[in-house]
């Protein structure tokens, strides 16, 4: 095995069961078997009938959960579901050990061509937000409106806060990281995290921050946590270094599909001077700029991201009945 190759996982069949993640109440789990991939998706039964469907996809080394506080904000507005990347949540890694961004993407437009849901409201954060950009871009039948909160697009000057993630896809680097975290307790993981995602950790209350570290208690059980998070970060870095059509920035351009852009202030992993850029990128963008928020902007103000799909919704509809084309640009 050369240096730069990682640990082959076993297959999914020989995993050992793992606990099952956690389940919001309203909130259902299953498990959707694709070609290569088995994804588990998280969902909130529609508040009624006739409603829009919407898709939600975490960031690097996120689940599903990420976007439980917004899925219960837009009850009545959407019909919400959110999967797990596969590798991460509750879904078991892919058959081929792919975590490029193209395969995450590939993975998300399996889901939506089986499940007959398109077009839907594609929500994306971070990692989550550069899938959805690429999905978007190369299946626009797919989506309806994208949201994406924090996408991790290529910056030419990277935050020194978001170096660390860069290196976990360098060779070697995980598995140094992990011994030398080895002694760390889940409860000192997790403060960590929250630390670097948070605008403000000290507004997570002591029952998420609870559930958040049995969170982590079971994924650090599964044999192919360090894995799945190495080659996704490998993937993302593999990505920021594409050109031409491929390049995600060149993929922000096609986008057909009107966006809502959130990024905040205090985030330390994508730059907010991204911003501007961003919103220049997408042909019909709107941006909503959180001074105080992080990395996650969905989970610290739910209902500030909710207001501003809302508004989002609700421009889309007055340009349909006024027969223009959404996402036709501005």
């Amino acid at each position: 095995m050369s240096s730069t190759e990682l640990p082959s996982v076993p297959p999914t069949s020989a995993l050992p069961k793992a606990a099952s993640v956690r389940v919001a109440e309203g909130e259902r789990l299953r498990s959707v078997g694709l070609p290569g991939v088995t994804l588990s998706v998280r969902s909130r039964p529609p508040a009624r009938a006739g409603l829009q469907p919407a898709l939600y996809v975490h960031g690097l080394g996120g689940s599903s959960q990420n976007w439980s506080a917004l899925m219960a904000q837009l009850d009545g507005v959407v019909d919400s579901e959110a999967v797990d990347l596969p590798g991460f949540g509750d879904s078991p890694p892919p058959d081929d050990g792919n975590y490029s961004i193209t395969a995450h993407a590939r993975a998300v437009i399996r889901y939506l061509d089986a499940s007959g849901r398109g077009p839907v409201h594609l929500f994306g954060n971070s990692l989550g937000g550069a899938v959805s950009t690429r999905v978007a871009a190369v299946r626009p039948d797919l989506v309806r409106t994208l949201t994406l909160v924090s996408p991790a697009l290529p910056e030419l000057r990277v935050q020194r806060t978001a170096v660390p993630t860069g290196l976990l896809g360098m060779p070697g680097v995980a598995s140094l990281f992990s011994r030398f975290t080895r002694e760390w307790t889940a409860e000192q993981r997790v403060r960590g995290v929250m630390a670097l995602c948070y605008g403000d950790p000290g507004r997570v209350g002591p029952d998420a921050f609870r559930h958040a570290v049995e969170e982590m208690e079971r994924r650090l059980r599964l044999p192919y946590f360090w894995d799945a998070m190495t080659r996704s970060a490998r993937g993302l870095v593999s990505a920021y270094t594409l050109g031409g059509q491929h390049g995600l920035w060149r993929q922000a351009e096609r986008v057909l599909a009107p966006t809502l852009l959130v990024y905040g202030g205090r985030d330390q992993l994508v730059g907010f001077r991204m911003a501007q850029r961003a919103a220049r990128a997408f042909r019909d963008s709107r941006l909503l700029t959180l001074p105080n928020a992080g990395h996650v902007a969905m989970m610290e103000y739910p209902e500030t991201v909710a207001m501003a799909f809302r508004e989002l919704l609700a421009d889309t509809a007055t340009d349909e009945r006024a027969g223009g084309p959404a996402g036709a640009g501005s």
